[in-house]
């Protein structure tokens, strides 16, 4: 996967890296990191208008930004051809999410679709796509799922269960594509400072003991890619120390 430095960095990576949900939080970290450790980076988003000054932090030479709506399929399939007919597509990291909490009989048809799309149909339709390439290039693929694909989420079952459906998809594809060289790796975070929860009653605690950091995300994104070869990650789980949330004010739900 490329050249290692004494303090286990890796430089002068070759080829590309493709994250969905770069826009903000989770994935523009995975971004940045990929960006230090030598990859050209695709960053995947509905909307950067909102991230000028981490934009301008970024190489210009090894990051780009590539507007899409994911969910249009079509677009997502033709961008992604035209980014793998020039590039040698290493890494792809399915990190964009869609949440919405509640019990389940308040959701509507619109919202249950978006988290099913957003969260199972596009990384699965990016793999297919990518996977003939990955194979060429003895690439990885890393899935950003939830410590809730593996457990009871009363309040959030439809989330569960596409983040479930995630983490399936990721331990089956392993076993098929790991004869060729293709690693895969499925990452669950807990509570995470982000804007998932912008569509829920409750935010991350206010210690910082309870909730993880988007870099500790990006960190074991790192971690999963800076193994030798002939040794794979498969599932890393990160939790805070503490489990606690925090109810939002009224005010807070209502904007």
């Amino acid at each position: 996967m490329g050249q290692r430095e004494a303090e286990g960095k890796i430089t002068n990576v070759a080829g590309a890296a493709i994250v969905t949900g770069a826009s903000s939080g989770i994935g523009l970290e995975i971004a940045k990191t990929l960006c230090q450790l030598g990859y050209e980076v695709y960053g995947f988003g509905r909307d950067f208008s909102n991230i000028r000054q981490p934009l301008e932090e970024l190489p210009k030479e090894r990051f780009h930004v590539v507007r899409c709506e994911l969910t249009d399929t079509g677009k997502l399939c033709e961008q992604v051809k035209s980014i793998a007919s020039e590039k040698e597509v290493r890494v792809l990291v399915n990190n964009a999410g869609a949440a919405y909490y509640g019990l389940h009989e308040e959701l509507n048809p619109k919202k249950i679709q978006e988290m099913v799309r957003t969260n199972l149909e596009v990384p699965m339709i990016l793999t297919q796509q990518l996977l003939r390439d990955l194979k060429k290039h003895t690439g990885c693929i890393i899935n950003i799922a939830s410590v809730t694909a593996n457990q009871s989420n009363p309040h959030g079952c439809a989330y569960g269960a596409t983040k479930a459906g995630l983490a399936s998809f990721s331990r089956s594809l392993f076993d098929e594509a790991r004869k060729y060289g293709v690693r895969v790796a499925v990452i669950y975070p807990d509570m995470t400072k982000t804007e998932l929860y912008r569509n829920a009653d409750f935010t991350v605690g206010e210690e910082a003991e309870s909730y993880l950091l988007p870099q500790e995300v990006a960190q074991a994104v790192e971690f999963v890619l800076s193994q030798r070869d002939g040794l794979v990650v498969s599932e890393i789980a990160l939790r805070p120390q503490l489990h606690r949330i925090k109810r939002k004010e009224r005010e807070e739900k209502r904007q």
